[in-house]
């Protein structure tokens, strides 16, 4: 199965993301209207997952877990696409982050 991909580029900084990164990561800094779930919860949590005009951006730290994310999501009927690069393109992109309490990080 071929997953899609977003790169970064062609989401706007505001985007509505599914972040799939453990707690740790995710306190490090975040696209700022991320959803939380990490990898080994989405299958329980598939209730929380954000609605979006198309597919669904899933992001990681490089885009890896990510990828697995997006297979299972699209195998269950589920529009979801993969970004391209994960958390690292989107710092690369000088996109914003914010901080595990929503506040605005600077790298």
């Amino acid at each position: 199965m071929e997953i899609a991909e977003i790169p970064v580029t062609d989401l706007p900084d505001d985007a509505v993301v599914l972040d799939v990164r453990e707690p740790g990561e995710w306190a490090l800094g975040h696209v700022p209207n991320a959803v939380h779930i990490p990898l080994g919860e989405v299958v329980a949590r598939l209730s929380e997952l954000p609605v979006v005009d198309g597919p669904l951006p899933v992001i990681c730290r490089s885009g890896v877990r990510s990828a697995q994310v997006v297979g299972y999501l699209v195998a269950h009927g589920i529009d979801a696409a993969n970004v391209d690069g994960g958390s690292l393109a989107w710092v690369s992109a000088g996109k914003p982050l914010a901080g595990g309490n929503g506040t605005p990080v600077v790298l």
